[in-house]
């Protein structure tokens, strides 16, 4: 039997540093590969104490502790979410299992982030896939298009937009017409006059990095940040990436990237 005394002990010790606390995350995107990771990586490091997904139609989450809130404002107030996290994912296929959720498009990115906002959310991570090979080197530390700067501008405490490289699918000329597979094959000889920092990475790799900016965001100085791309590259070589991300966060200069050019 347990001991009162024990217990009112054990009570009155401060929490130590990361123990669970009283937060909630609402993630918007979890169909597709790096939805579903960043999912799982939320769920796996308990640093909050509810982790829910927008779906488009009720169904019994496969994963513990995973909470499905409808998508309109009524059920986001009552999760009352104070981080939240946008994933622009390709489609895949996984005979019907993604279809219940919520699959954000870029031309909705100004109204969901208003809605977020009204819903209590003051700490956002936006995830966005890019071609590697046509992004220019300016928007690699810069709002891409109107609609970041809208949502820069809307007032969250801390924001981040975070560019993952996106890799080519084996099939994905497969339906296309001869000068459609002409570009692509071009468009896939550019991979090798792309450096490594900036190649496509494991899904697993950018959901720990999203999950880990999710617990940190909030005791981060504020305001608006675009994370580079060498973070990604430098997440992949270690299995903790909350040190990174830390750094990265308070400022501090990454590490140079010294490696061949590779797929990771």
């Amino acid at each position: 039997m347990l001991d009162p005394h024990h217990a009112l002990q054990a009570a009155a010790r401060p929490a130590a540093r990361g123990a669970p606390s009283l937060r909630r995350v609402l993630v918007l995107g979890g169909a597709g590969p790096l939805g579903a990771a960043v999912m799982e990586a939320l769920l796996g490091g308990h640093r909050f104490e509810r982790v829910g997904v927008v779906v488009r139609q009720r169904v019994q989450p496969a994963l513990r502790g995973l909470l499905v809130v409808d998508a309109d404002d009524a059920a986001w107030l009552r999760f009352a979410p104070d981080t939240a996290v946008i994933v622009f994912d390709r489609e895949r296929h996984a005979n019907g299992r993604d279809e219940p959720f919520l699959r954000p498009m870029p031309a909705d990115l100004q109204a969901m982030a208003r809605r977020l906002l009204t819903a209590g959310v003051r700490q956002l991570v936006v995830a966005v896939p890019h071609a590697p090979s046509m992004l220019p080197q300016a928007l690699k530390a810069g709002l891409a298009s109107l609609d970041e700067g809208a949502v820069a501008a809307l007032g969250f405490e801390h924001l981040v937009f975070l560019r993952m490289a996106q890799a080519g699918s084996a099939d994905a000329s497969g339906g296309q017409s001869a000068p459609q597979r002409l570009a692509a094959w071009m468009l896939r000889q550019l991979h090798w006059m792309v450096p490594s920092s900036d190649q496509p990475v494991r899904v697993q790799t950018v959901a720990r990095v999203v999950a880990s900016l999710a617990v940190e965001l909030r005791d981060a100085p504020g305001g608006t940040r675009v994370l580079p791309p060498e973070l990604l590259w430098h997440a992949a070589q270690v299995t903790d990436a909350q040190p990174l991300v830390l750094r990265w966060l308070a400022g501090e200069g990454l590490p140079p990237v010294r490696a061949p050019r590779m797929r990771l």
